[in-house]
C-alpha cells in the first residue's frame, strides 16, 4: 500500500499565499506522476496541476501563472505553491500519486494510484 499525507491548508485572505505538501510512503518502487486536484462544494473534482518524474508540469488554465507544482523525488514529496489566491480557489485539495509498488511477499511490482485525505483551503476576507 501507498499512503499520501497532505499538509499546509488553511484560511488565507484574497491575494495571499499558501504552500501545500504531500508525502508518499509505503512499499514504493517508483512514482511516475504526482498531482494536485481540488473539489469545491457542489462541483466535480478537477485537476489543478501535475508533474511527471522527469519534471514536466501541467496546469489548469485557472491557476496558470499563480500556482507552481514541484516535487522532491528523493523524499517522494510533491508541493503546490499557491500565490495570488482568489475566493474561487476555495476547495478541498487532494494529492494523487501513481506508479509502481513492490509486493513484499512476492517481490512483484504492480501499479498503484493513491489519494491523500484532502486538505481544506479557504480564501476569504
Amino acid at each position: 500500500q501507498v499512503q499520501l499525507v497532505e499538509s499546509g491548508g488553511g484560511l488565507v485572505q484574497p491575494g495571499g499565499s499558501l504552500r501545500l505538501s504531500c508525502a508518499a510512503s509505503g512499499s514504493i518502487f517508483s512514482i511516475r506522476g504526482m498531482g494536485w486536484y481540488r473539489q469545491a462544494p457542489g462541483k466535480q473534482r478537477e485537476l489543478v496541476a501535475a508533474v511527471t518524474s522527469g519534471g514536466s508540469t501541467s496546469y489548469a488554465d485557472s491557476v496558470k501563472g499563480r500556482f507552481t507544482i514541484s516535487r522532491d523525488n528523493a523524499k517522494n514529496t510533491v508541493y503546490l505553491q499557491m500565490n495570488s489566491l482568489k475566493a474561487e480557489d476555495t476547495a478541498v485539495y487532494y494529492c494523487n500519486a501513481n506508479g509502481l509498488l513492490l509486493v513484499l511477499a512476492t517481490m512483484a511490482r504492480t501499479d498503484f494510484s493513491s489519494w491523500g485525505q484532502g486538505t481544506q483551503v479557504t480564501v476569504s476576507s
